[in-house]
Parts: C-alpha cells; structure tokens; sequence
C-alpha cells in the first residue's frame, strides 16, 4: 500500500515538473518574439539597430550641412554691412586710409574668345579706302552732349581735349549731384589731370593709376593715387615677384579687388596699348560697368601686340570701336592735337594725326 501511494506521488511530481518546463518554454519564446525589434546590446548589433544609427547620422549630417551653409551666408551678410560701414567711416575720419574694400565676386557675363571683324571697307582690301572709313567715324560724333566738363588744359592747342559729358540726359550730373560718382583714371607719369580734379572738386570719388609711384597708395588734395596700372591680362606671379613697384592688372581684378562694381568715367591714355585693353574690356563684358570712357588712341603704329598687314590692323581698329557700338557707347567728344605728327601707320595717309583723343558715352548706363 505505501509503495502505490510513493509511486503515485513520484507521477504527479512528473507532470508538474514537466507542466512548468512546458510553461517557461513558453514565456521564453513569447518574450523573444514581442522583443525582437528592440535594440540589442552595444556587444551585439541588430541588423535593425545597424540601419537605424545609419539613419540617424545621415540626419546628422544633413542638419549640419545647412547650419553650414546658413554660417556662410550670415558671414557674407556681414562682410557687406562692414565693407558699406568702414566706406562711410573712411569719410568721416580725420586721416585718410585706403580705400581697401571688400573684393567683391566678379559678376561679368561670359568671356568670349575674339572680336568680330567688320566686312573690309572695299573688295580691294587697300589701306586708304580702311582708312578713309576708319576716320571718318573716329572724327564723326554720334551724340551731342549739351554740357562739357573739360580740364583747364582742353583749351590748350599743344595739349588737352580730355571732356566728360554732363548733359542732364545721361547719368553723371545726377550721380555727381547725388555724391555716387566714381572716375578711374590711367597714365603713365605725370599727365594732365586737371578734368581729374575738377570732377574731385564737385564731389567725385577719382581714383588715379600710375605704376611709377613710390608709394601703394597716397591721398593728394581730393584724388586716390595708386601704384597700379591697367592692362588687357593679369600678371604672371612668378614676374611680379621678381618686381618692387611695378603692377599691373586687368581692369575687371582691379575692380573686384577695390570692391567696386561700377565706374562712371574710365580716362586711360596707355601710351599704344589701350587697343588691347579695349580688346580685353570687350571680350570680358566689362563694358557694362562704365558710364562713359575717354580714350587717347594712337595711329602712327599698330600697337603693342597688334599684327598683322596695314589695311588688316585698321580694319581691326574699326572693328573694335564697333563693338563700342553694339554695347551700346556712342562718340560725343573728339580732339585731335595738331601738335602731334601727321603720321598714320608710318606713313602720312590722307593727312590724319597720329593720336586722337575720343570720348564716348553709355546711353544705357543705369547706375
């Protein structure tokens, strides 16, 4: 009787142990099964938990990148408040500094390779009849210009002819009256600048280049003085290196590089080379940031850098001035020196002097 009952007690203990294993085999596979997206310890990465961190530092990234760029445009912000504070407390302080701004990004259009060469004047292709033609536009203004502002020197026969046009029709009395004009100036040693100095006096901000200076830059009465010059190419570093004073610049980088975008009165007197330089304003679109341009030009050769045979070089004057044209500039002031030799590529064609002074106005120009 009692080894029934014993084994009667060892059965039920059995199954009960058997139950509660059936039991925790299940609990355990339920709670692997609910948990199985969570992430698993830092030892042992999910694939879930992988992609997850993935996305995260993606999102990371990217928010980053746009305060990034957020700081860059706020930096910018403030190079441009600070470059328009230091113009207006440059004026109202006792000592004079350089006009040293903040270089601005170039915004010109896209730079073409070469000009366009007009038709030749005749099927012959002969010097006199490009001549003829070349002449007779340089000495023919197009515009008139009720109101001249000349330099005390324009009166002079030996000397002079340099004119700025005043007329109300175009912009330069308005921005000289409104104290915004601008007037950049280029020679080589001392040259007439008295038209330099009447602009100054009335409120002009005149820049003068002259490469032979001592000094980087220097104030004198009213005017900037500035050991530069313009040229139709920048220069190599490794020549400017080798160089104390001398500098020269395309017109565009001296621009950017004094922060100005605009220039109502460009005066260069480049000794032969201003056709290049003209070139260069043409190829480059900087012609639409000058109101009006005075410009010595000299015929008795065919300049630095210029080739080709005679009826070839004139035909390629002509065609530069025409693109004068098509940016919309018109002539309105000529002079020629009677004191200057009758000599036109060498030689004396149709009796025409060997420099002309002409000026020309942007009727476009909207400042």
């Amino acid at each position: 009787m009692d080894m029934g009952r014993e084994r009667l007690t060892r059965g039920l203990l059995l199954r009960l142990g058997v139950l509660l294993t059936a039991v925790c085999v299940c609990v355990h596979v339920y709670l692997e099964t609910s948990w199985w997206g969570a992430p698993a310890p830092s030892g042992h990465p999910t694939q879930s938990s992988q992609n997850w961190h993935q996305q995260s530092r993606t999102k990371l990234e990217a928010e980053e990148q746009e305060r990034s760029v957020k700081r860059r445009i706020s930096y910018v912000r403030t190079l441009k408040k600070d470059s328009q504070g230091g113009r207006k407390r440059d004026k109202d302080s006792e000592e004079p500094s350089p006009p040293c701004f903040t270089p601005l990004r170039p915004h010109r259009k896209t730079p073409r390779w070469h000009i366009d060469l007009e038709p030749w004047a005749a099927e012959s292709h002969s010097l006199e009849e490009e001549a003829k033609r070349f002449l007779n536009y340089i000495t023919t203004p197009q515009v008139s210009c009720g109101s001249l502002a000349e330099g005390e020197a324009a009166q002079e026969e030996t000397k002079g002819g340099w004119a700025a046009c005043l007329d109300p029709k175009y912009s330069l009395t308005h921005k000289i009256q409104g104290k915004h004009c601008r007037m950049y100036s280029f020679g080589l040693g001392v040259d007439d600048r008295s038209l330099e100095r009447s602009l100054a006096r009335a409120g002009c901000e005149v820049h003068c280049f002259d490469p032979s200076l001592k000094q980087p830059h220097l104030q004198q009465a009213e005017m900037w003085l500035h050991r530069l010059s313009v040229d139709w190419r920048d220069p190599n570093p490794a020549i400017v290196a080798q160089r104390q004073y001398a500098n020269t610049k395309k017109l565009a980088t001296i621009l950017n590089d004094f922060g100005h975008r605009q220039v109502d009165v460009l005066k260069a007197d480049m000794e032969s080379a201003e056709w290049k330089i003209l070139e260069n304003l043409v190829l480059e679109g900087v012609l639409d940031s000058v109101g009006q341009l005075l410009l010595e030009v000299h015929l008795h050769w065919a300049g630095f850098e210029v080739g080709g045979d005679d009826p070839s070089v004139v035909r390629y004057w002509f065609s530069l001035l025409k693109e004068l044209e098509h940016a919309n500039f018109r002539l309105f002031h000529v002079h020629s020196d009677p004191a200057k030799p009758h000599l036109f590529l060498h030689q004396n064609v149709l009796n025409a002097s060997s420099a002309y002074t002409l000026s020309w106005v942007n009727t476009e120009w909207k400042p």
